[in-house]
């Protein structure tokens, strides 16, 4: 367990951390000039953060190797320490033994966990799984002390490292395959083969190979990187696919011919380490850093570059408080901005990007002097241990002070890219970005920049205006714009009002310099701003404004295309009839189709341009309302020219004949037309329209008062006619033909009193007037109306017979005809009233049998138990069941009637019950009464109910047929007859 001074010298790091961070970012807080304010409510945890693992050793700790999560540690003489991170309680020690002489030199862990190799300092190796506790000896790497190794990251599983590198003291290289699989009877050894394959020297002597490490490309390209005390080198080559495990000996060979690429420093401190950074998302190193003699050697890895790995390379010197030949530093590990060094009593964290110490550590002296620092390249985490103690630290969001850096480097891209997540930062960075363009004069990018920060944006605006940058503060101007959020409505309308002004100010500008180009890639720019879809219903509600900017530069074209994107066709009609361009107008109109318009504008435009109107007005069809046209119509066609009257004319007959309109107004208009300027298509059109007052859509009064002022005396005899009025249709038609009057005539076919009439008046007219005889005897024979008798007083008293003789005979010949055609209708009505006596007296003798076994059809018992009838069909009822059966299916009427009559009945037979029996006198005196008057009315009583009742059989009769539709079972009763069943 940690003791109370440890914790408290934890605590004591951890607070110079913090008050070094918040020094750092001091800046940030407060108001800034941005408008942002950062308010930081927690402290924030520093980036490294110590921790001393509450572990203590039995032993002194000579070497540990951490991957992968896997713990390895050597302690003491002949103990070996291996601990899963994940179960920490969970302790596993091997001893190794080996002899007392030998040392533990270095501990090698592959990136898997599984493979852990054992360097001793007599020039021994020994390997132990991690699934196993069984430690074995390399019998083929015995003779070389084990400096290196190079781990296969691709091949390298559980059982099996894969093809690796190994480097010695003496600068050889091996490579080599280990396997945790037990060998045959006569070969144990998990060495599965180690061969020379390269050799490294300084100066020239071989120099021990301080660091291996293998990588691969994208592209299928092996890159080698090998160290030693001031030289390091690459080999680069490409192995066949599908032949990775057959080594890795083909990339040296094929750098045998050239001498391998390689840098060298001058200084010397006896041992070199090289570092690498892996991102966790990508599965190769991406930057490395190189500690050597004259400091640190860092940059990137680039694995495009054909001949090297290595770019963008820097050199950190070391600190004055570093002296190699003194407090030479130990260790170094890289991070993502920073590489640590570990020295004998303290750790400094320098940040890649400017060089600066911006973190240190010290450790007391109570642990000893730090040994090593190892980063688990899996985990993450960087472990630093003395004899006595373990140290782990936590890299906690590294990247965040990192955008600092970068603005003050002036990479904005970069600082940019790592304060996505905080937007007070982003802001800073913004800020600094536009005003370092603005300085550089590359107002364009600093306006850009200047729209997504938060400074004061007439300060902004009054920078640009000062400079006389126009162009930038628009692009400026439109960046707020597009940013601001819809609820702003008072800025975006002031916005759109400055940049609609700008724009107008350039357009004018490039026009008087004739710059065509530019002027119509700035009209073009200027019209998708006035059609942006984002802010139009501020350019809608504030149009009146638009307009008037436009109309003060002149601007009529822009001006034009700004009311066909608000859809103000209105207005553009308007232009275009003002300039007399009633083509455009029209186009406009027919285009967008707004019924509206059409009624506004039709008279000017059927003034200049009539066919073209109608054309439209036709392709509008049902869409536009005739009546609403007629005053336009009517306004040119009075004053207007041959053309528009044809114009008007075609537009009303298709509106009469294709969209059948029944518009009285139309009708009567196209009358008016026709009366006026057509009068060959009144008749004709007439006679379309019907014969019918319900067919007729025009009013008849008005066209009969039309063609009557015209003098159109068959089109007023044809009005006639539709009117009924047949009197006057046939006195007008008098005086224009008499065939037309004796059309005319035959009209009332109902009424042969009017006919007759009509053809008097036809017969006079054509003796009195005409005076042609024989004219009138057609009369007679057109119509059978008509005597000879009926026309003689018309005649004037000259005229022999002669010329009547024929028609008198006729007449003669008529009347005995029909005399004869009476008597024998007389004749048949007497054989009929004979035939009908007969037929009565034979139904009075009609008589039928009844069987003594006959049963009632309704309710089925003996028939002659009770007084019943009998109907021809043979059905058979009683009295009783066919008033039962009868009665439901009489009307109302019939049924009341019934009852009535029934109570009349009942009323004459108890009547005669109670009178008293009289004397032979009386009796005889009562008798004939009753014969006389009581049996009378009785009778008579029983006769109407027979004609109620026993007309017809029930079943047989009109009663079954009508209710055939009737249901059994009375609705009303359902429910009851519903419930007797259950």
């Amino acid at each position: 367990m940690a003791s109370i001074l440890d914790e408290y010298e934890d605590s004591q790091n951890i607070r110079q951390s913090s008050q070094q961070h918040s020094r750092l970012s001091s800046a940030n807080i407060g108001l800034t000039h941005s408008g942002f304010v950062n308010v930081r409510l927690e402290e924030e945890k520093p980036i490294f953060n110590k921790q001393r693992i509450d572990f203590t050793p039995p032993e002194r700790i000579n070497h540990l190797a951490v991957c992968n999560n896997q713990l390895c540690m050597s302690l003491g003489k002949d103990t070996l320490l291996r601990i899963d991170l994940a179960k920490p309680d969970q302790l596993n020690q091997t001893e190794l033994g080996r002899k007392e002489d030998s040392k533990v030199y270095k501990l090698f862990l592959d990136p898997t966990g599984f493979h852990l190799l054992i360097s001793l300092n007599t020039s021994e190796c020994l390997y132990l799984n991690r699934n196993t506790q069984k430690v074995r000896s390399l019998s083929r790497w015995r003779g070389h002390l084990i400096e290196s190794v190079g781990w296969n990251k691709l091949l390298g599983n559980e059982t099996s490292t894969g093809p690796i590198l190994v480097g010695t003291s003496q600068g050889i290289i091996f490579e080599a395959e280990i396997s945790a699989n037990e060998g045959s009877l006569f070969n144990t050894n998990p060495d599965q083969y180690f061969r020379q394959v390269h050799s490294l020297e300084e100066d020239g002597k071989p120099a021990p190979v301080c660091c291996l490490e293998i990588e691969r490309s994208p592209e299928n390209k092996y890159f080698i990187i090998a160290t030693t005390r001031k030289r390091l080198f690459q080999f680069v080559g490409k192995v066949a696919e599908g032949s990775e495990q057959q080594g890795l000996s083909t990339i040296f060979s094929q750098n045998q011919d050239l001498l391998p690429s390689f840098q060298e420093f001058p200084a010397n401190m006896g041992y070199s380490e090289i570092t690498f950074y892996t991102a966790k998302l990508r599965n190769f190193p991406k930057a490395f850093a190189w500690m050597m003699g004259n400091g640190v050697l860092y940059g990137q890895l680039d694995y495009v570059r054909p001949d090297s790995l290595l770019s963008d390379v820097q050199v950190w010197e070391y600190t004055p408080d570093i002296d190699i030949s003194q407090n030479k530093p130990i260790s170094i590990v890289l991070t993502q901005f920073h590489f640590l060094l570990l020295l004998h009593d303290r750790i400094k964290a320098i940040c890649t990007l400017n060089g600066q110490v911006v973190y240190e550590d010290v450790f007391p002296d109570k642990f000893g002097p730090l040994k090593r620092m190892i980063k688990d390249p899996i985990g993450g985490m960087v472990w630093i241990y003395t004899e006595r103690a373990v140290f782990r630290y936590h890299i906690q969001r590294e990247s965040r002070d990192v955008w600092q850096m970068y603005m003050n480097m002036n990479k904005f891209d970069l600082a940019k890219e790592y304060c996505r997540d905080r937007p007070e930062c982003m802001d800073m960075v913004l800020a600094k970005e536009a005003e370092y363009c603005f300085q550089n004069k590359r107002y364009l990018e600093s306006a850009k920049c200047y729209a997504l920060t938060q400074n004061y944006f007439e300060e902004i605006a009054l920078k640009f205006i000062e400079a006389k940058q126009e162009e930038a503060l628009k692009e400026f101007l439109l960046k707020k714009l597009n940013n601001l959020k819809q609820s702003e409505r008072t800025q975006i309308t002031l916005l759109v009002t400055w940049l609609t002004e700008l724009y107008l100010n350039r357009l004018g500008q490039l026009e008087s310099d004739d710059n065509t180009l530019i002027f119509q890639e700035t009209r073009d720019e200027f019209r998708q701003f006035l059609s942006s879809s984002k802010h139009r219903d501020c350019l809608f509600n504030n149009r009146g404004t638009i307009y008037d900017l436009l109309a003060s530069h002149g601007n009529v074209d822009d001006m034009v295309y700004f009311s066909v994107v608000m859809q103000d066709y209105e207005r553009v009609i308007s232009h275009y009839c003002q300039h007399d361009n009633f083509s455009a107008a029209l186009d406009v109109l027919a285009k967008h189709c707004d019924e509206k318009l059409f009624y506004k504008f039709s008279p000017v435009l059927m003034q200049h341009i009539p066919k073209n109107v109608v054309n439209a007005w036709i392709q509008m069809g049902k869409r536009l309302d005739p009546k609403k046209l007629i005053p336009a119509l009517m306004n040119y066609s009075q004053m207007g020219s041959t053309q528009q009257i044809n114009e008007t004319i075609r537009y009303m007959e298709f509106c009469v004949y294709e969209l059948n309109v029944t518009e009285e107004a139309i009708h009567n208009y196209l009358l008016s037309l026709y009366a006026k300027y057509k009068p060959d298509s009144l008749l004709q059109y007439l006679r379309q329209a019907g014969t019918h007052p319900s067919e007729i859509h025009y009013d008849l009064k008005y066209a009969l008062r039309l063609c009557a002022e015209h003098g159109f005396l068959q089109a007023c005899v044809l009005v006639y006619r539709i009117m009924e009025l047949h009197e006057e249709a046939v006195d007008l038609a008098l005086q224009v033909d008499v065939d037309l009057a004796k059309s005319c005539a035959d009209l009332p076919e109902d009424d042969e009193e009017m006919r007759k009439k009509l053809w008097l008046k036809i017969a006079r007219h054509v003796v009195q007037e005409e005076k042609d005889v024989k004219k009138a005897m057609n009369c007679l024979s057109s119509c059978n109306l008509l005597k000879i008798e009926d026309i003689l007083p018309f005649f004037p008293d000259f005229v022999t017979i002669d010329h009547f003789k024929e028609a008198i005979c006729s007449s003669l010949e008529e009347y005995n005809k029909h005399i004869e055609e009476l008597k024998q209708e007389m004749e048949e009505a007497t054989e009929s009233a004979k035939r009908i006596r007969e037929d009565i007296q034979e139904m009075r003798n009609k008589y039928g049998v009844v069987d003594s076994q006959e049963k009632c059809a309704a309710c089925d018992f003996p028939l002659l138990n009770r007084p019943f009838y009998l109907f021809l069909c043979g059905h058979m009822f009683h009295n009783d069941c066919l008033f039962q059966e009868v009665t439901p299916h009489l009307s109302a009427f019939k049924q009341n009637r019934l009852e009535e009559l029934q109570k009349k009945l009942a009323a004459t037979t108890q009547s005669s019950k109670s009178r008293h029996r009289p004397t032979q006198k009386e009796e005889g005196d009562t008798a004939s009464l009753g014969k006389g008057v009581g049996a009378t009315s009785r009778e008579q009583i029983v006769s109407d109910i027979d004609d109620i009742v026993a007309s017809e059989c029930v079943y047989c009769g009109e009663l079954m047929i009508k209710s055939i539709d009737k249901p059994f079972i009375d609705p009303q009763k359902f429910e009851q007859d519903k419930s007797s069943w259950l």
